[in-house]
């Protein structure tokens, strides 16, 4: 074999390589090939997502908006039992001793 047949069995060997690669570049993108259908389906997923998260973020707003007010209502709640209980004990209080003063006053 010569050295001119050497260098065109190699580039022929060469281009067949190269061929072969390029057709199975080719086959793989063939059947690896997104849809568009697919890709606008993606796409309306990702919006709706997009949306869902933002609905969920603004319900976490509004609930812990609602949990403080709902905290200070019951903290003014807890003190005007509080008050309530102690006028009521003051109360009770002033009337025993109306009635102690009131025992007094019958017995003496």
């Amino acid at each position: 074999m010569s050295r001119t047949e050497f260098v065109f069995a190699t580039a022929i060997i060469l281009f067949v390589a190269f061929c072969l690669g390029w057709f199975a570049n080719w086959l793989v993108h063939r059947f690896s090939r997104v849809a568009a259908g697919d890709v606008a389906e993606l796409d309306r997923m990702s919006q709706e997502l997009h949306e869902a998260e933002e609905t969920r973020d603004q319900a976490i707003t509004y609930l812990q908006q609602r949990e403080a007010e709902l905290t200070n209502q019951l903290s003014q709640t807890e003190a005007e039992l509080r008050a309530a209980m102690d006028g009521l004990r003051d109360a009770r209080h002033e009337a025993e001793e109306m009635r102690a003063y009131i025992e007094k006053n019958q017995s003496s």
